[in-house]
Formats: structure tokens, sequence, C-alpha cells
């Protein structure tokens, strides 16, 4: 199967936007998904007159389990496959107060219903289209976007940075352990599942802080994990450059 139907939450901007483009340019079938509706048409319609490339939109809060049904219904109907999953769909909550000993509750709350609720609600609801859609030869892969700051080998290393991030931390590093345990019970079957950081990206979660990649240059790194073929690795936490 040389094309490939690839949902990428979350990206009507940002790292999800060039991502959306990216895997259109080697021909796949994309959905560009996006909690905001109108925000997500306009993206498309971005994508076809600056790219000159066609992508799909589906709306998709992946905090609502009814929305996520519907989506998966849409990819269903349409196109009778899914072979690629990007959970991309989060918030960073940057610019709240989120040390570890002034930490408001509802500030990790916000970040872990889209981040990890929202992201496993997703992923199980989408899980059988992937699994009847994967085969030995063109496996369903299953890319989960994650931090450098999801590491605890990580932070708990004198190299460990922005500690004060807790809610956007912690949620992270339940990502990474879902995606552990995700990748253990698919492995018999050959579905790969990942979670990758692109490392220091200037985007609207961080406020656009200085000193970044750009958004494209984020997305080719996880545009090579979303792609992975028989002999792709699952399980993995790869880092830009140095971890894996």
């Amino acid at each position: 199967m040389s094309n490939k139907v690839i949902l990428v939450t979350g990206s009507n901007t940002g790292i999800g936007y060039e991502l959306v483009h990216l895997l259109a340019e080697k021909g796949h079938i994309v959905y560009l998904a996006s909690r905001n509706e109108s925000a997500g048409k306009d993206a498309v319609a971005k994508i076809k007159s600056e790219k000159q490339l066609d992508v799909k939109y589906v709306q998709l809060d992946v905090t609502d389990i009814n929305s996520v049904k519907a989506a998966e219904a849409t990819i269903r109907k349409a196109e009778g496959r899914l072979n690629v999953l990007v959970n991309n769909a989060g918030t960073g909550e940057i610019g709240k107060p989120q040390g570890a000993t002034n930490v408001d509750i509802a500030v990790v709350r916000a970040a872990f219903e889209p981040n990890f609720f929202g992201l496993i609600q997703t992923t199980t609801t989408l899980l059988p289209l992937l699994r009847s859609s994967s085969t030995p030869d063109a496996p369903s892969v299953i890319l989960n976007v994650s931090t450098d700051m999801a590491s605890n080998s990580l932070m708990a290393s004198p190299r460990g940075f922005l500690h004060e991030l807790v809610a956007y931390n912690t949620s992270k590093a339940a990502v990474n352990s879902y995606t552990i345990a995700l990748a253990r019970e698919l492995q018999a079957e050959g579905i790969k599942v990942n979670c990758v950081t692109p490392g220091f990206t200037s985007t609207a979660l961080n406020e656009f802080r200085s000193g970044g990649k750009t958004a494209e240059q984020a997305a080719e790194i996880l545009a090579q994990w979303s792609l992975l073929g028989k002999d792709g690795k699952t399980g993995k936490f790869p880092s830009s450059p140095h971890r894996e």
C-alpha cells in the first residue's frame, strides 16, 4: 500500500499543521483535525492555496467522546481504513503557575484532559479501524507527541530543566507510560506505537519562545516516525537528536 490514510489531531496550527502538509506532499490521504471547525476548514484552505495540496478535514475534539466517535465514523465511511494516528492535540497551560508547590489542581486537570485522557479515548476509539487496516507488510502506526521533559531520567539528571511546568510535564510523562503499555499489547499484531519529542520548537504552545526549531523542522521529525514500515521500531521514545 503506497498511500496511507493518516489522521493528525490538533493540526490546524503549529507542528500538526506542518506535519499534515508534509505527509500530503508524499501522496498520502491526510485528515487535518481540529476542535474548532471554522479554524480547521480555514487551515485546509490555506494548505490548498499556499501548498497546492488537497487534504481532508474532520472535526475532532479529543476531550469529547461523541466528537471522537463521529470522526471515526467519518473516516470509516469515506476511506474504509486508517493506517496512521498521530496524537498531536494538547495544551501546555503555559503562563499559569505550575510549580510543584503552587500549582492549582484545576491547571493539572486542564493539561491532563486533552494531553492524556483525550489521547487515550481517541486511541481506543480508533483502534479497531487501525487494527483492521494493519497488514504484516504495512503495519498501522500510532504516534504520540511527547516532550523531553516527560523523561523522568532526564529530568532527574543535572541536565533537567523547566521543572516548574508540573501540569504539562506530568501529563506527558503519563503519555509515555501509556505508550509503553500500548506498544507491548499491540506488538504481537505488528502495530507500531511510539512517542516522540521534536525538541524545543517555537509554537503557540510555549508562546512562541525564541530559539527553538520552526514548526516545519519539528514536523519533519514526526513525519519519519509516522511512516514506519514492517521493520520499524515500536515502544520507543526517540528524541531530537540525542536519545532513544
